[in-house]
């Protein structure tokens, strides 16, 4: 679980300090389940399945019942605690995760797994002080969680062990971008910035060609809001490093905000054709500026031709990005074109196919909206929007047996969603009319309505 940390992510969109752990694929347990019950068995992966969707209060049923199906076998016991740790956390429920990975600990002190959970859920809480301990025990590990530590003293304001820990790394391992961005923003709490901008100078003098330290540098002035300080540095660096990519995720911005939009498009050019940059890094590049065209509807016309397949390669949130981009334009026709787009590179992408089919409903291209979430019903089975939008397409085209049963379907994976129960009994009574059951149509209505009547009482 090594992460590596780019600048130009915490250079300009203040992604910093951001534990490794957060970064780690959600895998399942690594314990082995071992002869265990079928019950046992049944709710744990039911359990794992509904956590895949997002479904964690139901993930949350299924491990109750998994743990009572558990009975005296402690180590399926600890999976199940495991497990509700991070459906517990994925909810925000802190205080009752902190008791279930505890119960773990408990049962396995050092079990690696369980303290990255741990340390994740005490930084995602903010309890930073409470963290501490945790990665300690990591860094016996992994001694690159000592950069962990590092940033876990400066959020408990204990800046000089935070730059004594720095320092020490820097003499283990040389310099990082991450521990230098780190160390630039101590010197600026504390107070120490003039200290800092004079050692970047001090170290830019001495190697004018050391890329690192000028991005280190536009990221100190332009944090002080120091613009022209930090567009003069970032022309420097361009002029000593003329192939320097990363100096991009700068240069765009100021030169957006300048009105110099050729040099604008050229710098975006440059960072969505990068090796250097992540994903992450240019999707928030492509964010800003679609953004920034609101306001200058002349630059709509460049958003298609920076769209290349190097941008898009393995990266389908590019897709989304834009399909929404022109949906809040209201140019249908082109947002469907991006969010179809966008499923044909990532068909596993549930806010693609959730976006997708809802524009398909309401462009009225009703075909279209039952095949794609026939898909992703395949791949998501217990999300109940699915069967929702598949029942208002089918009662469009007139298919009622074939509403009712999708519609009838999809009421089994409802939980606590009141709003959404009302529109699948309203469409049950369309379906049920359709039909000419009057006394089906009339009790969906009637259902419909009393939630109705409970919602707005609950909204006011």
């Amino acid at each position: 679980m090594k992460i590596k940390y780019v600048f130009l992510g915490l250079l300009l969109f203040g992604i910093l300090c951001i534990p490794k752990g957060m970064y780690a694929q959600d895998k399942p347990p690594t314990d082995d389940l071992g002869n265990v019950s079928d019950d046992f068995q049944e709710n744990f992966f039911e359990a794992l399945k509904q956590k895949g969707i997002e479904n964690y209060e139901l993930a949350l049923n299924a491990l109750d019942k998994a743990e009572v199906a558990a009975k005296d076998n402690q180590e399926n016991k600890a999976v199940v605690y495991f497990e509700k740790g991070k459906n517990l956390t994925a909810l925000k429920r802190f205080e009752e995760a902190e008791r279930n990975y505890n119960l773990v600990l408990e049962w396995s002190p050092e079990k690696l797994d369980v303290l990255e959970a741990l340390y994740d859920m005490y930084y995602d809480a903010k309890n930073y002080k409470a963290a501490i301990p945790v990665v300690k025990k990591l860094v016996l590990q992994d001694s690159d969680y000592k950069e962990d530590l590092a940033n876990l003293y400066h959020r408990t304001k204990q800046y000089d062990k935070a730059l004594d820990l720095l320092d020490e790394l820097d003499e283990e391992w040389g310099e990082s971008t991450y521990r230098n961005a780190l160390r630039t923003q101590i010197y600026r709490v504390t107070g120490n910035t003039e200290q800092a901008i004079s050692n970047l100078e001090e170290k830019i003098t001495k190697n004018p060609k050391s890329e690192q330290e000028y991005l280190n540098l536009i990221y100190l002035y332009s944090d002080e809001g120091n613009t022209k300080k930090a567009f003069d540095t970032a022309k420097e660096l361009i002029k000593q490093k003329p192939n320097s990519q990363l100096v991009h995720l700068a240069l765009y911005k100021f030169y957006l905000e300048n009105g110099d939009f050729e040099e604008a498009i050229n710098s975006m050019k440059v960072i969505f054709s990068s090796n250097l940059i992540e994903n992450k890094s240019k999707n928030s590049v492509l964010e800003d500026f679609l953004l920034f065209t609101k306001n200058n509807a002349s630059l709509t016309t460049e958003i298609d031709g920076l769209i290349t397949d190097k941008l898009t390669q393995d990266n389908s949130q590019v897709f989304l990005l834009l399909g929404d981009y022109y949906l809040s334009e209201s140019n249908k026709e082109k947002a469907l074109y991006y969010y179809n787009n966008g499923i044909d590179l990532d068909p596993d992408n549930y806010g693609l196919i959730k976006n997708t089919i809802l524009l398909q409903i309401e462009v009225e291209e009703y075909e279209d909206a039952i095949v794609l979430s026939n898909n992703g019903l395949e791949i998501f089975p217990a999300q109940p929007l699915l069967y929702l939008v598949n029942g208002v397409a089918n009662n469009e085209l007139k298919n009622a047996d074939q509403a009712i049963e999708i519609l009838e379907m999809g009421l089994d994976y409802l939980f606590d969603d009141p709003k959404m129960e009302y529109d699948f009994y309203q469409q049950l009574s369309i379906a049920y009319t359709l039909k000419e059951n009057a006394k089906k149509a009339n009790m969906y209505y009637k259902k419909a309505t009393q939630l109705s009547i409970t919602n707005q009482k609950t909204d006011h």
